[in-house]
């Protein structure tokens, strides 16, 4: 699901053309597609244009012309992105008023996106996604990396990258805005960066000492 995202992100937008370019995933030089004239008004054009070449009729005398495609194509275009855009409103509205009685309720989520002002992070199980705002990472400041798709805090270096698994609490729903602010639910020792590596060096380090104290001591007492 989150590699399926990522790669859909990383395309630009389909758009219907006249001009043949073939299809991508499909390796085909030259493709068109039929499937729904009854939904999808370039498949009706579609329709004609075949029964047009199958009754054996000259391009010439097709119906419409290059240029009347190319219009019909950028207003379909058109069309299916604000259909797309009035679908995704509608969705990330009613996550949203499903979210308003669950402020201050914790969740396990997988970080979906990393951005220079902080991570969305989608829940498991419920597929409802929010942002932890840069701010809400703890006292630090973070480094964006675009081509790792992470996050670095400069002082305690700790990572975030796309893909890691966190808990987050819920602590805003915002139905108008259509949004949705979580931050991290875990202890305050995390939040401010230290690391499991970080952690085991300070004990190691601290234990060094302790030895080298013991050592001083019990030669000063030899030597009394």
């Amino acid at each position: 699901h989150l590699i399926n995202t990522v790669l859909l992100r990383s395309m630009p937008r389909a758009e219907y053309n006249p001009d043949n370019i073939g299809h991508f995933g499909l390796a085909h030089e030259n493709y068109t597609h039929f499937t729904s004239p009854i939904r999808r008004y370039p498949d009706l054009l579609v329709h004609r244009a075949i029964r047009h070449v199958l009754a054996g009729k000259k391009p010439k005398s097709f119906t419409y012309t290059v240029e009347n495609m190319q219009a019909f194509g950028e207003h379909c275009s058109d069309t299916e992105r604000r259909a797309d855009d009035a679908t995704r409103d509608a969705v990330d509205w009613l996550k949203c008023e499903y979210m308003l009685d669950k402020v201050g309720e914790s969740y396990a989520g997988i970080i979906t996106s990393t951005t220079s002002f902080g991570l969305f992070v989608e829940l498991q199980d419920i597929y409802v996604e929010g942002l932890v705002h840069v701010t809400a990472l703890g006292n630090d400041y973070f480094h964006f990396d675009p081509v790792r798709h992470s996050l670095t805090g400069e002082h305690s270096k700790r990572i975030f990258r796309l893909g890691d698994q966190v808990n987050v609490k819920v602590v805003r729903v915002n139905l108008d805005d259509r949004k949705i602010d979580f931050e991290l639910s875990e202890k305050l020792q995390r939040q401010t960066g230290k690391t499991a590596k970080t952690e085991k060096k300070s004990r190691r380090k601290d234990k060094g000492k302790g030895k080298h104290k013991r050592k001083k001591t019990a030669m000063r007492r030899k030597s009394r």
